[in-house]
């Protein structure tokens, strides 16, 4: 029921917007306000602060059915998530109350602030400052590749408090939008996800109240790895999203499309391809859920033994899948394929990202490798 729900909001009143936000680079507007007039946006926001209080599955359902049909809009529910799972994580209850509630109510929307211009995979590498000032930190740095900056009022900022301990001397922060010392950088022009803005976000002697750090002191790396560990899969449902799009609209073209004096449906090679694509989606739909369960489970309390390995492994397996199955839907639409009049190269170009944020693949194996079962 709930797929069903998000899927005829979706093609109603975001899909027949998706090609001009690509093409204007623009925000999706028009997936926010329907994201929150029907409770979408965040639903993964505990019903304690007035969320919808969706477990991880239920998420995952939500991003990917979104992501079918626009992958920039699907970032709205995603990066809200990735932005405010910190302080689901760690933080106080009064914390919790003061910026999950107005995320719940759809009011504002919340960022996460890790990657630097020297620190990307090498996370524990930033620059950021934290120093404390009475019952004030003030910080300084550049963050590098946040999506949705500018438009999100809250940001889940990691800075450095003690550089002589690396990874435990770094702390989390909220940090408002409306602080004095904030700004942004230009919006990155970017091969896809163009509705959705990149930015660089300025930090300059922001002074955040003591009581806006995100659990204690020196913990900040800790929760950002674990944050990441669940919303590895919601990156693997907009991936998965983005490759049953592509799959449903080739599969539509083929059988329409003739030539030889049949539909190319016909063709067994053509065949093969459409089979391949949906077997492959299918078993990354699996590992996806699979993941989001055991996300459940660790969320709710229980041991957490594998949770890291399921995550990167839906994430990375996942977003291959996109890639090829996009990559596929192109070759399958022809010369057309390889147009803007058609939907499967914008979602080609937005499946890419899947391979690269929130972790590159190639990272994803090497932390499956450390924890393998």
């Amino acid at each position: 029921m709930l797929r069903d729900t998000v899927r005829s909001l979706a093609e109603a009143k975001i899909e027949p917007f998706a090609a001009a936000v690509d093409e204007e680079a623009r925000f999706p507007q028009e997936a926010l306000d329907a994201l929150v007039a029907s409770d979408l946006h965040a639903v993964h926001v505990p019903e304690a602060y007035g969320g919808a209080g969706a477990d991880a599955l239920a998420t995952v359902i939500v991003i990917e059915e979104i992501a079918r049909v626009c992958a920039s809009s699907s970032l709205i529910p995603a990066v809200n998530k990735l932005g405010s799972l910190p302080l689901v994580l760690s933080a106080s209850e009064e914390l919790k109350a003061k910026y999950l509630t107005p995320l719940a109510r759809g009011e504002a929307m919340f960022s996460y602030c890790l990657s630097e211009p020297e620190a990307g995979s090498d996370a524990a590498g930033m620059k950021t400052r934290a120093v404390r000032d009475g019952d004030s930190y003030v910080l300084n740095g550049v963050k590098r590749w946040i999506t949705n900056a500018g438009v999100s009022e809250y940001y889940t900022v990691m800075a450095v408090t003690d550089p002589e301990k690396r990874s435990k001397g770094i702390s989390a922060f909220v940090v408002e939008k409306s602080d004095e010392g904030v700004s942004f950088g230009a919006p990155e022009k970017k091969l896809g996800i163009k509705g959705s803005p990149t930015r660089e976000v300025y930090l300059d002697n922001v002074r955040v109240p003591a009581d806006r750090m995100i659990g204690a002191e020196g913990t900040g790396f800790a929760t950002a790895m674990k944050t990441l560990d669940h919303t590895r899969i919601t990156i693997a449902a907009q991936a998965l999203g983005i490759a049953q799009g592509a799959l449903d609209y080739a599969k539509g073209y083929v059988r329409e499309r003739k030539q030889f004096g049949k539909p190319v449906a016909d063709f067994q090679g053509v065949q093969f391809m459409l089979a391949d694509m949906a077997m492959k989606i299918e078993a990354a739909r699996q590992l996806t859920y699979a993941a989001a369960a055991k996300s459940e489970r660790v969320a709710a309390g229980g041991a957490d033994a594998d949770l890291t390995f399921q995550g990167a492994a839906a994430k990375c397996f996942a977003s291959d899948v996109a890639m090829e199955a996009t990559t596929d839907a192109v070759q399958l639409l022809g010369g057309y394929g390889y147009t803007r009049d058609y939907p499967v190269e914008r979602m080609m170009r937005d499946a890419k990202i899947t391979q690269i944020y929130e972790g590159t693949n190639q990272v994803q194996r090497i932390v499956m490798a450390r924890n393998l079962p």
